[in-house]
């Protein structure tokens, strides 16, 4: 698995359904650059279990990743047809009708690959025909972009794992506060606690608080 973190966010240009309903080609994380952070999202697959309950936590949290300037965009491997079908069945048929941010289609597996979440083996045998171990999947990955495009945190969990919303929201503020501050943020520090001044100095006093 590739740490991505502290390195440019691997670039990409694909089909995606924004706004619930409206396809766009050539879609593009470049368009944040200098003007928003960006938790980027991957999801195994459309109409599934587990990851309704992701995009509809995603959804329900919106308003509070916006009001800290940070754009939400989800990704998987199904097509941009898929997505928009999803999009249009109720929540509770299973769907994720109401979901607004970008979902884009990765549809030829190369963002999955490129962020290394991509689940599965490929490979060409004998005749050099291309086989998989495994469904060729994305692995349930985040990653957080800062305004210049460089990926801050990144998250992995396995299929079956659902991730925690308010813990990618607790990262966009820890980010903001160290960029507005310049201080570190300690052990399960949130918004409502201080930062650590990263000098000897600095723990011992912070320590001595805490």
């Amino acid at each position: 698995m590739a740490v991505l973190v502290g390195k440019k966010a691997p670039h990409f240009e694909a089909q995606a359904v924004i706004n619930g309903v409206e396809f766009v080609e050539k879609f593009s994380l470049d368009q944040y650059l200098g003007k928003k952070h960006v938790v980027f999202f991957f999801y195994p697959k459309d109409f599934t279990f587990v990851c309704p309950t992701e995009l509809h936590a995603f959804q329900e949290n919106l308003a509070e990743f916006e009001k800290r300037g940070v754009a939400v965009v989800a990704c998987s491997t199904d097509t941009e047809q898929s997505h928009w079908g999803w999009l249009q069945m109720d929540k509770a048929a299973g769907g994720i009708k109401g979901v607004t941010y970008p979902i884009v289609a990765d549809t030829n597996k190369t963002i999955s690959k490129n962020y290394d979440v991509l689940a599965g083996d490929y490979f060409y045998d004998e005749n050099d025909q291309l086989q998989a171990d495994g469904e060729l999947i994305a692995y349930r990955g985040l990653f957080l972009i800062d305004k210049e495009g460089i990926v801050r945190h990144q998250l992995v969990n396995d299929l079956p794992l659902g991730r925690n919303v308010e813990e990618a929201i607790r990262m966009v503020d820890a980010l903001q506060f160290n960029e507005i501050h310049g201080e570190a943020c300690p052990a399960n520090w949130n918004a409502d606690k201080e930062g650590l001044e990263a000098t000897h100095e600095g723990v011992a006093d912070y320590l001595k608080k805490h």
